[in-house]
């Protein structure tokens, strides 16, 4: 990757994180925390690798994203916005009465939104219907997914990584975005995945290990998940639950809350000076 294609990344992600804090302080909820942990995940997909046109949302040979933890849609409608699906004022409204974006995403309602997700793990379902369903057609789309490290104790994940093994969806990418820290505490505490390398491997992936926040790794990662065949493939990502604003890193109590006015301004300052350094 050229170093001015990667700082142009960085500077996106940045962005995508300050109008995540500024959607999630203006609805007053929500949740920073994963959706800061996602963003340079959905930075790169959205801003290099997926073949998606703002001005055609749902034009039949689109990749798709499936937000499968989908209470971390801020940081989604970030990268929509910011891609030109649709205005970041929309972002200032978020979660109010009568507005566009909502707490989940919502596909009838929401230009780039491929799937309405929320309900932890059915989101990873409906990603591999996607992908069967390119397949039947001879269509040669790709589908991503991402699902919380958290969400990986649901039943039907598995369900789902056993569907797309069986039939070799190898259009399938899923991320997990491993963060560490859920709701109730750490991942370990409340239910503990152990090896999900050797698990996700057990049911037919290709399993690739990264660090999240660096492009590079992500490329590397994605473009080995497209020359892999006959077997969907796994990128588990680790990352950091808060990432870029100081206060909520590695901080559990932000998954799903928000921040006050001082708060907001502090996360703003810092993540501001952040992009500045980087345009210098």
């Amino acid at each position: 990757m050229e170093k001015s294609e990667l700082l142009e990344l960085q500077k996106t992600a940045c962005k995508v994180r300050l109008w995540t804090i500024e959607g999630v302080f203006n609805a007053k909820s929500g949740h920073p925390g994963g959706s800061l942990s996602a963003a340079d995940i959905m930075t790169y997909l959205y801003f290099k690798e997926m073949n998606v046109d703002p001005a055609d949302p749902k034009k039949p040979d689109r990749d798709r994203f499936v937000l499968s933890k989908g209470h971390c849609c801020p940081a989604l409608y970030a990268a929509l916005a910011l891609k030109g699906y649709f205005s970041t004022d929309e972002i200032k409204v978020l979660r109010h009465i009568g507005a566009m974006l909502q707490g989940h995403p919502d596909m009838k309602g929401t230009p780039g939104v491929d799937m309405s997700s929320g309900s932890l793990g059915q989101g990873v379902s409906a990603a591999c219907g996607m992908a069967l369903s390119a397949k039947l057609s001879s269509q040669d789309y790709r589908v991503y997914a991402m699902l919380g490290d958290g969400e990986c104790e649901e039943g039907q994940v598995w369900e789902a990584a056993m569907f797309a093994s069986h039939y070799k969806l190898d259009n399938l990418t899923l991320f997990v975005d491993f963060n560490g820290l859920q709701i109730d505490g750490t991942v370990a505490d409340v239910a503990g995945l152990s090896d999900l390398q050797g698990k996700f491997a057990s049911f037919g992936f290709e399993v690739i290990t990264i660090d999240g926040h660096d492009f590079c790794a992500i490329e590397d990662a994605v473009n080995k998940a497209k020359s892999t065949k006959d077997k969907p493939t796994v990128i588990i990502a680790n990352t950091i639950k808060g990432k870029g604003v100081s206060f909520m890193e590695n901080q559990v109590g932000w998954h799903g809350k928000a921040p006050n006015a001082d708060q907001y301004k502090i996360a703003m300052d810092e993540l501001n000076a952040q992009l500045k350094a980087m345009e210098a």
